[in-house]
Formats: structure tokens, C-alpha cells, sequence
């Protein structure tokens, strides 16, 4: 099956084919950094990592930018109130915000280019606009004329006649018609400012992502995305500035992400449910939280409470436990008959079967709910497998494990936990971890959480081996106030996080 995608610009499902074969080139609205990342931004983030997984898992190279706007009147405002620089300031939060999404288990982006940093390239766009006919200036003020543009409103089905009548010029603008936008700010005192044509000043938002996107992918490139509430008017804008300033097409593919509600209320400051990522996971564990996000489908609007985290948390659970059998089966220690038993072959057509549905459900404009069905399918028949066979074939379920990570890491799943992550206060179970590697004087190789667990489980069994029952039971009851659960099986103690 061809994969399929919902397009914005079209209102419809389209087979998706990009514009240079075997690549792809994917533009994402990234954060205003005023301020810690928060659940929201999870949202848009996970998503977007989960369908850049898929485009590679089809065979794809895929180059995926999004913007950090480091220049904007909520970081300006909020820098004055600690009396520093706003770059000083936006610079704090965008290292803070990456390690929030770092910490969350979402990869990075290929480039992270940033408003402060790519103002020439504004200001040549918007230069560009204004020799074509569509912006003018006004006092030191440039502005894009929204009804030179014929195609406004084209990607939100917006009509300009209907948007006249609710907009009103504000005391002090020089803009032309109300429905204008700027695409340069005159400095005012007290605001960062740059050279231009027209004045030292600053940009306009809009006007950052046109130019952006423009330099870093070119003219057109496959898919611009970003969160459902930037559809009107920053996406719009966007379409009109580089199109009126290059005659060419903006983004072939417009992809939006369904905005996050907080037990059945929307999220907003005057709620005051917004949630930070960094506070959020100093009470649940990374993979809960992107699971929760992932099964979601990417247009819908999920609703966040602690019952959903708590379902999420089971469900993981239990793919963890087949992935554990999986592990345990596939090792090759022991001898086997190479002539597959019949419960063995239609375990091996069950794996095919799990591949194809999975597919199938992605290449329907990324399905992840029925993703997750054909996961927790695959569970079952799994389970019935292992209670009918004590001995499976190990080539047989190793088969089946790589099977199971590859479609797994597609959905964010079975990542390595590391440690090496920065939460404030939320690293205290890392650093109870690290004492624990001191006081049994174990030594890890690196920091991930897997080779800090190996390293203590075999400081355990070197204990049990010298009959020093104390350190022995030192570590397995620590290991479990940190919430690891230790499992001792004939091939050696097993661990996994509760």
C-alpha cells in the first residue's frame, strides 16, 4: 500500500510521493523559548519524531529542520523583568527546552536554525516582497498587503472579505488595511535591534519561517508541520511571504498536529493547566509519556489526565513482557531442531502478518491507534506461542525481536534509558543510582541506565557467589526503592523499570 497523507492545503488524503526520490525534506515550527517546554510542545514534538521514524523506516534520507524564535515580544518582555539581555535570556531556555525534549526521548532535528541568527536572510525576503508588489513601508515599518496576494487564505479556507469584517487597524499602526501584517518591527527603546532598509528594528514572526525554511530545504520541499492552533494566521502568512517573494511554491505536503486538551479543558495559562515537561517527569518515566502521545492519531486531540498516564503504563508493561521473552527465547545457547514445529511456523507467518498490519495502519496517514492494536495483537499471539512451546526455536524468536524493536522504535518504543539527563530536581533517582555504583564500587562503562544495572546486577551476584547475603540483599531492596524490579531466572537475574 502507497502511504497516504491528510494535506492541509487540499483537505484531503493524498498518496504521498516527495519531490527528490529516496529523500525528503521536512520543515517543523519549533518553540518561542520564553519559558520551559511544556506538555503541549511534547505533543507536537513526539509526533513529528514518530512520522520522521516512519519516512526513514520506508527507506527514506530525511532532513528535518525546525526553528528556535530566540526574538519575540514574550522573551523581550519577560528578560526585562530579570533585567538581562534577551538573547542571554532566550539562549537559558532554548538549551533549557532541548534538554527537556531530550529528556522526554525525542531526536533531535538535523538543524535548529535561529531567529537572531538568520536576519540578513529576513531582510532579503523581505526585500524581495516588497520589489514584487506585496509589502510597503509605513514609517520605518515594512507590512505585507494581504489582498495584493491572491491566494490568501488558500491553506485555512479563510475569506478575506469575512476576516475584514472582524479585524481593526490599532492605534498607532501605520498598515494599510487591517488585514495587513508586519514583516518588519521599528525598534522601540529598550528592544534588540538590526540594520535594515528601513530601520533598525526587528523582524516580524511570520516572516522567520518563509525565510527559514526557504534557505535551509529550498523551494518547494516535501512537508511543513507544526501544531493545529498555527494554521491561521502564522501558516498562512508564512504561504503568502515566500510565494509572493519567490513565484514559486511554498510546502507540497502541510501536515498539523490536533491540540492537547487537560482532562477535557483546553491548555492555557488562564486555566493554569499547563504542565511542564521537566515537572511531569520527575513522576512518570519517558516512555510512558511518549506512548501516551503516540497512540494518540496525530490529528486528534487527546485528552492528558494521570488515568490515561496509568492505561498507558499497563499497556507498556505488557509489551515489555513480551519483549523479555522475546530476549530470553532468542538467545542461541541451547541446542535446537532446525525443522520448525507447526506451532513455530505459524508463529513465524504471525510475525509477517504483525509486520503487514502495521504497515498498513501507518501507511493510512500514520494510524498509530491501529499501530498499537496490531502491537497488542501480536502480544497475545505471543503469549499463546510461549505457553504452547517451552522451547521455541531461538532463530524463530529472534526473528520476532527484531521484528518487534524495529516496528517499536517507529513508535518511539524500546529506547535506552539513560541517565545523563538533566531535571533539576528530578534526577535524584540518577544520583541515588550513582551512590549505589559507589557503595557497591561496581564500575558501568557508560552512563545508560542499561549498563549502570548490569553493572550492579553483577556486583549482586558476585555477593551471592561469595555468600555475602548482605550486600546482596543491599542492592536488590535500593534497586527496588528506585522502582527496578529484579527477576532472578535460570540464565541470571532480569531487570525492569515498574
Amino acid at each position: 500500500m502507497a502511504l497516504h497523507i491528510y494535506n492541509t492545503l487540499t483537505r484531503k488524503k493524498e498518496i504521498f510521493t516527495p519531490i527528490n526520490p529516496g529523500s525528503l525534506k521536512m520543515y517543523v515550527c519549533g518553540m518561542t523559548v520564553y519559558s520551559d517546554a511544556h506538555i503541549g510542545h511534547a505533543r507536537t514534538y513526539v509526533a513529528f519524531d514518530m512520522i520522521r521514524r516512519y519516512f526513514e523506516y520506508k527507506g527514506l534520507n530525511v532532513t528535518y529542520v525546525q526553528n528556535i524564535t530566540d526574538v519575540d515580544d514574550k522573551i523581550i518582555a519577560a528578560a526585562h523583568k530579570e533585567n538581562i539581555d534577551p538573547l542571554a535570556y532566550s539562549q537559558r531556555f532554548t538549551d533549557r527546552c532541548l534538554a527537556d525534549l531530550d529528556a522526554l526521548g525525542i531526536r533531535r532535528a538535523d538543524l535548529y536554525p535561529k531567529a537572531s541568527e538568520t536576519i540578513p536572510d529576513m531582510i532579503a525576503m523581505i526585500g524581495q516582497i516588497i520589489a514584487r508588489g506585496y509589502g510597503y513601508v509605513a514609517d520605518g515599518d515594512v507590512y505585507f498587503s494581504v489582498e495584493k496576494f491572491a491566494n490568501y487564505g488558500k491553506l485555512s479556507g479563510q475569506n478575506i472579505q469575512e476576516m475584514k469584517a472582524g479585524v481593526r487597524i490599532e492605534p498607532g499602526e501605520l498598515k494599510r488595511s487591517p488585514l495587513d501584517f508586519a514583516l518588519w518591527k521599528k525598534g522601540k527603546p529598550g528592544e534588540p535591534t538590526w540594520p535594515s532598509p528601513w530601520s533598525p528594528g526587528r523582524p516580524g514572526w511570520h516572516i522567520e519561517c518563509s525565510a527559514m525554511s526557504s534557505k535551509f530545504l529550498g523551494l518547494p520541499f516535501d512537508i511543513h508541520g507544526g501544531g493545529m492552533d498555527l494554521r491561521f494566521p502564522h501558516h498562512e502568512n508564512e504561504v503568502a511571504q515566500a510565494e509572493a517573494a519567490t513565484g514559486k511554491q511554498f510546502a507540497r505536503c502541510w501536515m498539523h498536529i490536533g491540540l492537547l486538551t487537560i482532562n477535557g479543558e483546553k491548555m492555557s495559562k488562564s486555566l493554569g493547566n499547563i504542565i511542564n515537561i521537566r515537572d511531569l517527569l520527575r513522576s512518570w518515566d519517558p516512555e510512558v509519556l511518549r506512548m501516551f502521545f503516540v497512540q494518540a492519531h496525530y490529528r486528534s486531540p487527546p485528552d492528558f489526565s494521570e488515568k490515561a498516564l496509568t492505561d498507558v503504563a499497563k499497556g507498556l508493561e505488557r509489551l515489555y513482557r513480551v519483549k523479555e521473552q522475546l530476549e530470553k527465547h532468542g538467545k542461541k545457547e541451547t541446542k535446537h531442531d532446525p525443522q520448525l514445529t507447526e506451532a513455530e511456523k505459524l508463529y513465524h507467518d504471525a510475525v509477517l502478518d504483525f509486520q503487514h498490519e502495521f504497515e498498513s495502519a501507518m501507511d493510512d496517514d500514520f494510524n498509530t491507534p491501529k499501530a498499537f492494536a496490531s502491537f497488542f495483537e501480536f502480544v497475545n499471539t505471543s503469549n499463546k506461542f510461549f505457553e504452547q512451546v517451552a522451547q521455541p526455536n531461538p532463530e524463530v524468536c529472534s526473528t520476532a525481536l527484531n521484528m518487534y524493536l524495529k516496528l517499536g522504535n517507529v513508535l518511539t518504543l524500546f529506547q535506552p534509558k539513560k541517565i545523563d539527563v538533566h531535571l533539576g530536581e528530578g534526577i535524584e533517582v540518577n544520583e541515588k543510582l550513582a551512590l549505589l555504583l559507589q557503595k557497591t564500587k561496581a564500575t558501568a562503562k557508560s552512563q545508560k541506565i542499561e549498563d549502570i544495572m548490569h553493572a550492579l546486577l553483577t556486583a549482586r551476584e558476585d555477593a551471592r557467589r561469595h555468600k555475602d547475603w548482605k550486600t546482596a540483599d543491599l542492592i536488590r531492596k535500593d534497586l527496588e526503592a528506585l522502582g527496578f524490579e529484579i527477576q532472578d531466572t535460570a540464565q541470571g537475574p532480569v531487570w525492569r523499570k515498574k
